[in-house]
């Protein structure tokens, strides 16, 4: 098996009967047909832009703007960085039995070398990412002659146009070696979200717009009162000075004391002048109150559990396993089975699909146990003691001893000291 004009040798893969993985190339007479039917039946974009609200004055959101927002970043980055650090797995359904299938293209593409110098957990990131922020990710998965998998690219983003051609789908990008290409529907991983046709994917953002809108424009007045762009008081002058000189230079002295950290908080003016401070702790407070709010509404659209967001103001469970646990079951599977749904659509053929194959995350790294836990299970699972001494001895950096080579008996049982070594093993 070639891979990335590499030949591939693998050791220990599963037994499992040989799929034929070739599917029939797309003619140039199909693509330009393609093309020429998409300037009567239109296009669909692979849903990039951003979407318009219909409350004036609320900045608009895009994907752009939204990922400015902290909560967003979290967000997807928390999705896309947890779906790529685990092993994205191919199996086969058996008769009751799933087998992991290790000689095939994919396995190797998905979590070694995707293309030459990229890794594949950097492909699998950044269309996980895309697909959480804009709705729609994208992989272009090209075959040999023969059908195999080649390589796993990641288009230019906001680049992808979807071509429709009756009930087929095309699709027009620019790869990472600058070519333009037309390539068919089976040729491409397509992950999008909340697909109203099946192909034009929404992120949570473009579906909540005003309310992500909302959180934009928070996020814009906090940060021009962060940054003083916003009135800090009002100086009211009266008009009995002589020339604007004059004027201007007590409005420098009001202002000067205003500001002074070391003045004593009097300021000197004339009968008719005033000063207001604008600086309203209860505003401020408001506005703090909507910051959290917006914080808990896009970890709501998502699906994110607080605590992952460094949040423990929703209260914290006693058992961080539990937490993990959680998160896992409410928002990763949500997201992790439509990515591995959409992935098996073009990395696998037809074939391969009907045999059983399918593609599916390791969460195991994710619930790692304590040493203690681990150990407890284990000695549980197999009803007594299940490393020899000397193994134990090795561990802390010890030197075996004589007996270290058998097991010990479990509490319940008595090791038989005149038997030979070769019986009390088999025994055990």
């Amino acid at each position: 098996m070639k891979i990335l004009g590499l030949e591939i040798t693998r050791v220990g893969a599963a037994s499992v009967p040989a799929v034929p993985r070739s599917e029939p190339p797309m003619t140039a007479d199909v693509a330009v047909g393609a093309a020429a039917q998409a300037g009567i039946s239109g296009f669909l974009s692979a849903g990039w832009g951003g979407s318009a609200t219909r409350v004036r004055g609320l900045p608009p959101v895009t994907p752009q703007s939204a990922a400015n927002h902290g909560t967003v970043f979290s967000c997807c980055n928390n999705i896309s960085g947890d779906l790529a650090k685990v092993p994205l797995k191919l199996w086969q359904r058996g008769d009751g039995l799933d087998v992991r299938v290790r000689e095939h293209p994919a396995t190797y593409l998905l979590n070694v070398e995707a293309a030459p110098g990229v890794p594949g957990k950097v492909v699998r990131f950044a269309a996980v990412y895309a697909y959480a922020l804009r709705g729609n990710g994208h992989i272009y998965a090209p075959r040999d002659s023969g059908g195999e998998l080649m390589r796993l690219d990641l288009p230019r983003l906001g680049g992808v146009t979807i071509l429709r051609d009756g009930l087929q789908r095309f699709y027009q990008f620019e790869d990472g070696a600058g070519t333009h290409r037309t390539v068919p529907a089976r040729s491409m991983v397509h992950m999008r979200y909340m697909a109203e046709d099946g192909w034009t994917g929404r992120s949570p953002i473009s579906v909540a717009a005003e309310s992500m809108g909302i959180a934009l424009a928070g996020q814009r007045a906090a940060a021009r009162n962060a940054s003083g762009g916003t009135a800090k008081g009002v100086i009211k002058l009266a008009d009995v000075y002589d020339t604007d000189e004059d004027r201007e230079r007590n409005a420098r002295r009001i202002k000067a004391a205003m500001t002074d950290p070391d003045a004593d908080g009097w300021i000197v003016t004339q009968a008719e002048e005033d000063v207001k401070r604008l600086d309203v702790s209860a505003a401020d407070s408001e506005l703090l109150a909507g910051r959290k709010f917006d914080r808990e509404m896009i970890a709501g659209l998502y699906r994110m559990p607080l605590f992952k967001l460094m949040s423990v103001e929703g209260g914290v469970k006693a058992n961080s396993q539990q937490q993990a646990i959680d998160y896992k079951t409410d928002c990763l599977m949500h997201w992790s089975e439509l990515v591995e749904a959409q992935m098996n659509m073009a990395i696998l053929t037809r074939e391969e699909r009907e045999a059983g194959l399918f593609l599916r995350h390791d969460f195991g790294a994710l619930l790692q146990t304590t040493t203690k836990e681990q150990y407890d299970a284990l000695s549980r699972a197999v009803g007594g003691p299940f490393l020899r001494p000397n193994e134990a001895r090795a561990k802390i950096g010890e030197g075996p001893v004589d007996e270290g080579a058998m097991l010990n008996p479990a509490p319940n049982m008595t090791r038989d000291s005149g038997a030979p070594a070769a019986q009390q093993e088999d025994d055990e």
